[in-house]
Protein backbone atom coordinates (compact mmCIF):
# COMPACT_ATOMS: atom_id res chain seq x y z
CA UNK A 1 0.00 0.00 0.00
CA UNK A 2 2.89 2.36 0.72
CA UNK A 3 4.23 1.78 -2.79
CA UNK A 4 0.83 2.62 -4.28
CA UNK A 5 0.67 5.75 -2.13
CA UNK A 6 4.13 6.91 -3.26
CA UNK A 7 3.45 6.17 -6.92
CA UNK A 8 0.15 8.05 -6.79
CA UNK A 9 1.83 11.02 -5.15
CA UNK A 10 5.07 11.24 -7.15
CA UNK A 11 4.82 9.51 -10.53
CA UNK A 12 3.20 12.37 -12.42
CA UNK A 13 5.85 14.80 -11.21
CA UNK A 14 8.70 12.36 -11.88
CA UNK A 15 7.51 11.89 -15.47
CA UNK A 16 6.95 15.61 -16.03
CA UNK A 17 10.25 16.66 -14.42
CA UNK A 18 12.71 13.79 -14.72
CA UNK A 19 15.52 15.99 -13.41
CA UNK A 20 13.77 16.32 -10.02
CA UNK A 21 15.93 14.11 -7.81
CA UNK A 22 13.44 14.06 -4.92
CA UNK A 23 10.55 12.68 -6.99
CA UNK A 24 12.87 10.18 -8.68
CA UNK A 25 14.08 9.09 -5.25
CA UNK A 26 10.49 8.61 -4.10
CA UNK A 27 9.77 6.54 -7.20
CA UNK A 28 12.87 4.41 -6.56
CA UNK A 29 11.60 3.82 -3.02
CA UNK A 30 8.16 2.90 -4.40
CA UNK A 31 9.78 0.50 -6.88
CA UNK A 32 11.77 -1.12 -4.09
CA UNK A 33 8.65 -1.64 -1.96
CA UNK A 34 6.71 -2.99 -4.95
CA UNK A 35 9.54 -5.43 -5.66
CA UNK A 36 9.32 -6.77 -2.11
CA UNK A 37 5.56 -7.15 -2.51
CA UNK A 38 6.00 -8.98 -5.84
CA UNK A 39 8.46 -11.36 -4.23
CA UNK A 40 6.05 -12.13 -1.39
CA UNK A 41 2.74 -12.26 -3.26
CA UNK A 42 3.62 -12.87 -6.92
CA UNK A 43 1.83 -10.99 -9.68
CA UNK A 44 -1.39 -12.34 -11.23
CA UNK A 45 -3.01 -12.14 -14.64
CA UNK A 46 -1.91 -8.58 -15.45
CA UNK A 47 1.67 -9.82 -15.72
CA UNK A 48 0.71 -13.15 -17.30
CA UNK A 49 -1.04 -11.28 -20.07
CA UNK A 50 1.65 -8.60 -20.41
CA UNK A 51 4.34 -11.29 -20.76
CA UNK A 52 2.55 -12.63 -23.84
CA UNK A 53 2.26 -9.21 -25.46
CA UNK A 54 5.94 -8.53 -24.89
CA UNK A 55 6.91 -11.91 -26.25
CA UNK A 56 4.78 -11.80 -29.39
CA UNK A 57 5.15 -8.12 -30.29
CA UNK A 58 8.38 -7.14 -28.48
CA UNK A 59 6.53 -4.52 -26.42
CA UNK A 60 7.66 -2.88 -23.18
CA UNK A 61 6.43 -4.91 -20.22
CA UNK A 62 5.63 -1.91 -18.02
CA UNK A 63 3.50 -0.21 -20.67
CA UNK A 64 1.58 -3.44 -21.33
CA UNK A 65 0.99 -3.82 -17.58
CA UNK A 66 -0.24 -0.24 -17.31
CA UNK A 67 -2.74 -0.70 -20.14
CA UNK A 68 -4.00 -4.07 -18.88
CA UNK A 69 -4.19 -3.22 -15.17
CA UNK A 70 -7.61 -1.53 -15.02
CA UNK A 71 -9.20 -4.19 -17.22
CA UNK A 72 -7.91 -7.15 -15.19
CA UNK A 73 -8.74 -5.39 -11.95
CA UNK A 74 -12.32 -4.88 -13.12
CA UNK A 75 -12.56 -8.69 -13.13
CA UNK A 76 -10.71 -9.11 -9.83
CA UNK A 77 -12.78 -6.56 -7.93
CA UNK A 78 -15.74 -8.92 -8.04
CA UNK A 79 -14.05 -11.28 -5.58
CA UNK A 80 -12.00 -8.85 -3.46
CA UNK A 81 -13.67 -5.41 -3.61
CA UNK A 82 -12.47 -4.53 -0.11
CA UNK A 83 -8.86 -4.73 -1.27
CA UNK A 84 -9.64 -2.19 -3.96
CA UNK A 85 -11.13 0.14 -1.35
CA UNK A 86 -7.70 0.05 0.32
CA UNK A 87 -6.05 0.81 -3.04
CA UNK A 88 -8.39 3.76 -3.60
CA UNK A 89 -7.47 5.16 -0.18
CA UNK A 90 -3.75 4.66 -0.89
CA UNK A 91 -4.23 6.60 -4.13
CA UNK A 92 -5.75 9.51 -2.22
CA UNK A 93 -9.34 8.85 -3.23
CA UNK A 94 -12.17 9.68 -0.83
CA UNK A 95 -14.14 6.50 -0.24
CA UNK A 96 -15.88 7.18 3.07
CA UNK A 97 -19.55 6.28 2.78
CA UNK A 98 -19.03 4.24 -0.38
CA UNK A 99 -19.67 0.52 -0.66
CA UNK A 100 -16.65 -1.71 -1.31
CA UNK A 101 -17.84 -2.04 -4.90
CA UNK A 102 -18.11 1.73 -5.37
CA UNK A 103 -14.70 2.25 -3.77
CA UNK A 104 -13.26 -0.44 -6.06
CA UNK A 105 -14.62 1.44 -9.07
CA UNK A 106 -13.02 4.61 -7.73
CA UNK A 107 -9.64 2.82 -7.45
CA UNK A 108 -9.84 1.50 -11.00
CA UNK A 109 -10.76 4.93 -12.32
CA UNK A 110 -7.80 6.46 -10.42
CA UNK A 111 -5.50 3.86 -12.02
CA UNK A 112 -6.84 4.78 -15.48
CA UNK A 113 -6.37 8.48 -14.81
CA UNK A 114 -2.81 8.03 -13.57
CA UNK A 115 -1.89 6.09 -16.71
CA UNK A 116 -3.50 8.73 -18.93
CA UNK A 117 -1.75 11.55 -17.04
CA UNK A 118 1.69 10.07 -17.64
CA UNK A 119 1.15 9.35 -21.32
CA UNK A 120 0.46 5.62 -21.36
CA UNK A 121 -1.27 4.70 -24.66
CA UNK A 122 -5.02 4.31 -24.28
CA UNK A 123 -5.06 0.82 -25.76
CA UNK A 124 -3.05 -2.14 -26.99
CA UNK A 125 -3.99 -1.42 -30.60
CA UNK A 126 -1.76 1.68 -30.43
CA UNK A 127 1.14 -0.68 -29.68
CA UNK A 128 0.36 -2.94 -32.64
CA UNK A 129 -1.66 -5.69 -30.93
CA UNK A 130 -4.07 -7.45 -33.28
CA UNK A 131 -7.50 -8.95 -32.73
CA UNK A 132 -6.53 -12.10 -34.63
CA UNK A 133 -3.79 -12.87 -32.05
CA UNK A 134 -6.01 -12.71 -28.96
CA UNK A 135 -6.75 -16.43 -28.77
CA UNK A 136 -3.05 -17.33 -28.96
CA UNK A 137 -2.18 -14.67 -26.38
CA UNK A 138 -4.91 -15.98 -24.05
CA UNK A 139 -3.77 -19.60 -24.41
CA UNK A 140 -0.24 -18.63 -23.46
CA UNK A 141 -1.36 -16.37 -20.59
CA UNK A 142 -3.20 -19.33 -19.08
CA UNK A 143 0.11 -21.21 -18.95
CA UNK A 144 2.09 -18.35 -17.37
CA UNK A 145 3.08 -19.05 -13.76
CA UNK A 146 2.13 -15.55 -12.58
CA UNK A 147 -1.56 -16.31 -13.06
CA UNK A 148 -1.59 -18.76 -10.15
CA UNK A 149 -1.75 -16.03 -7.52
CA UNK A 150 -4.46 -13.96 -9.16
CA UNK A 151 -7.40 -13.53 -6.76
CA UNK A 152 -9.80 -14.86 -9.38
CA UNK A 153 -9.32 -17.66 -11.87
CA UNK A 154 -10.05 -16.55 -15.40
CA UNK A 155 -11.15 -18.65 -18.33
CA UNK A 156 -9.61 -18.38 -21.76
CA UNK A 157 -12.75 -16.52 -22.84
CA UNK A 158 -12.35 -14.06 -19.94
CA UNK A 159 -8.77 -13.37 -20.96
CA UNK A 160 -9.73 -12.87 -24.61
CA UNK A 161 -12.45 -10.44 -23.49
CA UNK A 162 -9.96 -8.50 -21.33
CA UNK A 163 -7.50 -8.28 -24.22
CA UNK A 164 -10.34 -7.17 -26.51
CA UNK A 165 -11.42 -4.42 -24.11
CA UNK A 166 -7.80 -3.31 -23.76
CA UNK A 167 -7.36 -3.05 -27.54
Amino acid sequence: MKSIELISKYLREAVAHGEDVRTRDMMAHAEYLAGIAFNNASLGYVHSMAHQLGGLYNLPHGVCNAILLPYVEAYNKKVVPERFADIARAMGEKVEGLSHEEAADRAIEAIRKLALDIGIPSGLKELGAKEEDLELLAEHAMQDVCRRTNPRELSKEDIIEIYRKAL
